[in-house]
C-alpha cells in the first residue's frame, strides 16, 4: 500500500484548498500521515538551530525529535501539499517547513559538489486555490517542484490550482469542482 504524507499548509476552517486536496488524498488511496502546520511546533530557523544541524548531518545522528519531518517527507511515496497562494506564494508556515526537511545527509546529500535527492517520493502533489488568477507560479509552485525535485530527489511534480475564486460574479462550486475533476482525469487508480 502506498505511504502518502498529506503536508497541510491551510489556515481557514473552511478552506477551499484543503477540501480539494482531502479529494485528491482520497484518490490516490494508501496510508496517509497527516500533518497540519499551524498545529506543528516548527522552530524559526536561527543561528543555533542551523549549528545544530550541521552537526547532525556532519555525525549522520537524527535521532531529535526536530528531524521527525524530514524522516517523514523522505519516506513517503506519494506527497500532497495543500497551500493557499498568498501573496504570489504560500504561507511562511510552509516555508519554515521546507527548512525544517532539507536536511544535509538526510533528505539530500552533495556528491562531488552536485546536489543529490535522498527521497523515497515517487510524485508531489502541489494544491493551491486563489481569489484571483495563479499569477507567477515561480514563486510558489516552481519554488517547490525546482525545491522537491532538484534538491530532495522526488521524481515528479503536478499542480493542481483552482483560481478567481474571489472575482465578484465566480461560480466557486464550479470552480472546485473543475479541480476535482482535474484531479480525476490525473488520477484513475
Amino acid at each position: 500500500m502506498k505511504n502518502i504524507l498529506f503536508v497541510d499548509a491551510t489556515v481557514r476552517d473552511n478552506s477551499r484548498t484543503r477540501e480539494i486536496a482531502i479529494h485528491l488524498v482520497r484518490k490516490l488511496n494508501g496510508n496517509v500521515q497527516k500533518l497540519k502546520l499551524i498545529e506543528e511546533n516548527i522552530p524559526k530557523t536561527c543561528n543555533d538551530l542551523l549549528e545544530f544541524r550541521s552537526k547532525a548531518s556532519e555525525t549522520e545522528n537524527f535521532d531529535s525529535w526536530y528531524f521527525k519531518y524530514a524522516k517523514q517527507f523522505r519516506d513517503a511515496d506519494y506527497i500532497v501539499i495543500a497551500a493557499p497562494y498568498w501573496d504570489f506564494s504560500f504561507p511562511a508556515i510552509l516555508k519554515l517547513y521546507f527548512e525544517a526537511i532539507s536536511i544535509d545527509n538526510l533528505t539530500f546529500r552533495y556528491n562531488d559538489g552536485v546536489c543529490e535527492g535522498l527521497c523515497n517520493g515517487k510524485k508531489l502533489y502541489y494544491v493551491t486555490t486563489c481569489g484571483g488568477p495563479f499569477i507567477g507560479p515561480e514563486f510558489s509552485s516552481g519554488y517547490i517542484k525546482m525545491l522537491t525535485n532538484g534538491m530532495l530527489g522526488v521524481k515528479d511534480f503536478k499542480c493542481f490550482a483552482a483560481e478567481n475564486l474571489d472575482i465578484a460574479g465566480a461560480d466557486v462550486e464550479k470552480i472546485v469542482n473543475d479541480a476535482k475533476e482535474a484531479i480525476n482525469r490525473e488520477i484513475r487508480y
